[in-house]
C-alpha cells in the first residue's frame, strides 16, 4: 500500500511516471531471466535423474559382485587387493557461466587404462568384475557431482529472482501506481479549485463593473 508521502506536485508526478516505467521494464527483465532459468534448471534436473538412475543400477551391480567375492574370499584378501587404485585420475576445476551465475565445470584427465594391481591366483573373478564397472562411473560420477552442484546453486538464484520478481509486481508498481493515481486527483481538484475561483472572481469583477 502506499505511504502517499508525496508532494503533489507536476513534477513528482513525471519523476514518478518515469520511476514507473523503469519498474515495468526491469519486472519483464527479471521475468525473463526467471523462466530462462528455470528452463536451464529443468534440462538439469532431467539430466541428473537420467545419471542418478544409470549409476544407481551400476551400483547395484557392483555391489552384488562384491558380495559374491566376499563370498569366495576373505576380507583380509580382498582389503589388500583393494589398496593399490586400478587408475589414477585427475579433476581440473573450472567454472562456466549459465545466466551469469559461476557455476562449477569438471575435467577429468585420466590415464584412459584401468590396471589390475592384485594377483589374480587368490582373488575371484568377481572382484575384477566390481573394480571394472565401478571404474567405468567414475566419468558419470563426476558429472553427477557437477550438475547437482550447479542445480544446487541454480535453485538459490531463481529464488532471489522470484522474490524480486514479486516485490517488483506486487508491491513497488501497486505503490507507485497509486501514487501517481493520488497525485493526479489532487492535481485535477486542484485544477477545479482554481477553475472555481476564477469564475468567482470573473463574477465579483463583473458585479462591481455592473455587468
Amino acid at each position: 500500500m502506499a505511504t502517499r508521502l508525496v508532494s503533489p506536485t507536476r513534477m513528482e508526478l513525471t519523476r514518478l511516471k518515469k520511476e514507473l516505467a523503469t519498474a515495468k521494464r526491469g519486472h519483464k527483465l527479471l521475468k525473463d531471466k526467471q523462466d530462462e532459468m528455470v528452463r536451464q534448471f529443468m534440462d538439469l534436473i532431467r539430466r541428473n535423474r537420467e545419471l542418478r538412475t544409470e549409476i544407481e543400477s551400476s551400483l547395484l551391480d557392483v555391489n552384488a559382485s562384491f558380495e559374491y567375492a566376499k563370498l569366495k574370499s576373505n576380507n583380509l584378501v580382498l582389503q589388500e587387493a583393494i589398496m593399490v587404485p586400478s587408475k589414477d585420475i585427475v579433476i581440473e576445476c573450472d567454472s562456466k557461466s549459465i545466466m551469469n551465475i559461476v557455476v562449477p565445470k569438471l575435467n577429468i584427465v585420466d590415464s584412459k587404462e584401468t590396471n589390475i594391481t592384485y594377483s589374480f591366483a587368490h582373488t575371484p573373478s568377481e572382484l575384477d568384475d566390481a573394480i571394472l564397472e565401478l571404474t567405468s562411473l567414475t566419468n558419470k560420477l563426476v558429472e553427477l557431482a557437477q550438475i547437482e552442484k550447479s542445480c544446487d546453486m541454480l535453485a538459490v538464484e531463481i529464488e532471489k529472482t522470484r522474490r524480486r520478481v514479486n516485490a517488483i509486481e506486487f508491491v513497488l508498481i501497486p505503490d507507485l501506481e497509486e501514487n501517481i493515481h493520488f497525485i493526479t486527483l489532487k492535481l485535477e481538484d486542484n485544477e477545479r479549485s482554481n477553475i472555481i475561483r476564477l469564475m468567482k472572481s470573473k463574477e465579483i469583477i463583473a458585479a462591481k463593473n455592473g455587468y
